[in-house]
């Protein structure tokens, strides 16, 4: 029996709902500062959000692949239902609209308005901080202790006294399953992490350089126009769908068994990126006084913009 035209019209509601979740949620974690997963406990989809992603497994995404075959489609369909499918397919469609459109937009002003750029971005990250710590306790010597832990090896990241491991595809993988796992934690946002680790830029770059060749290809534009940062874009989602399965779990594992701890860990890796958006200004100026200066008046408008943001919302959470 087929589908009336209201229920038609409530599903199709539905899906632009669930899109319009993911735009907003995209957005805030392709800005550092805001967490998608914050948004999502705002805007109610948290906990929906996190039994769908922890329902992704090697076992239903094989039987999902197995769907080829005409005995199997049961089965997949099946697997399909207990993943939600319906409601992570126009989130995540959502989520990517709001990433591209706004990595292009970094990109852009990365070589245009640097300074303002990355200034507007450490004002972001320090003021959520400092929202986020009002929302902790950290009472005994061992919460002193991994805070000091978190931000000093914010801090040593930053500063490139820590590397990743290996360099080029194994650090872009590295780097998207960290991001992506980021991505459903309330108060830590995904490109936060690709800050810290010096991969924003490149990664917003990246996107918008295969955005822009793709796009180049209806004009008769050249295939290794899609090819190279198409392969970097691979590479990230290949790590991202890995941090899923591996990263995401194990840090939602720890909140589990010691939330209050793992939370002020992850806070105070948010507190020691604070000056990590500076080193990207240091790339490509002289900390002369009206870099300085530019670059304070920014940093000001970022935390404004996030603390009324805070107020707005009446108060994040970070879990």
């Amino acid at each position: 029996m087929g589908y009336s035209v209201d229920e038609r019209l409530v599903e199709r509601l539905s899906m632009f709902r669930i899109y319009a979740y993911g735009l907003c949620m995209g957005t805030a974690d392709a800005l550092p500062g805001v967490s998608g997963g914050t948004i999502a406990l705002l805007l109610g989809f948290y906990g929906r959000l996190i039994a769908a992603i922890t329902s992704i497994t090697p076992t239903r995404i094989w039987t999902v692949l197995n769907g080829v075959r005409p005995g199997n489609r049961n089965s997949a369909r099946e697997a399909l239902l207990e993943i939600d499918v319906g409601f992570l397919l126009p989130l995540g469609l959502g989520a990517v609209t709001a990433v591209a459109l706004i990595a292009s937009a970094v990109a852009s002003l990365a070589e245009s308005h640097p300074v303002a750029l990355f200034g507007f971005f450490t004002g972001l990250i320090g003021a959520s901080a400092i929202v986020l710590y009002r929302e902790l306790r950290v009472r005994t010597r061992t919460d002193v202790l991994v805070a000091i832990a978190g931000v000093s090896l914010a801090l040593l990241i930053a500063a490139n006294v820590l590397e990743l491991p290996g360099s080029g595809a194994i650090t872009i993988v590295f780097a998207g399953a960290l991001a992506i796992s980021a991505m459903i934690l309330p108060g830590v946002s995904g490109s936060l992490i690709l800050i810290l680790l010096g991969q924003y830029v490149f990664l917003s770059g990246e996107l918008s350089a295969f955005l822009s060749g793709i796009a180049g290809l209806a004009g008769g534009g050249s295939l290794e126009a899609v090819l190279d940062p198409g392969t970097t874009v691979v590479l990230f989602v290949a790590g991202g769908l890995v941090g899923l399965l591996s990263v995401a779990r194990i840090v939602r594992a720890a909140l589990d068994r010691h939330r209050n701890t793992t939370l002020i860990f992850l806070v105070s890796l948010i507190a020691g990126s604070t000056p990590a958006p500076l080193h990207n200004i240091g790339e490509t100026h002289t900390w002369t006084t009206d870099t300085i200066v530019l670059a304070a008046v920014w940093t000001v408008v970022g935390a404004i913009a996030l603390f009324a943001l805070d107020r707005l919302v009446g108060g994040f959470d970070p879990e």
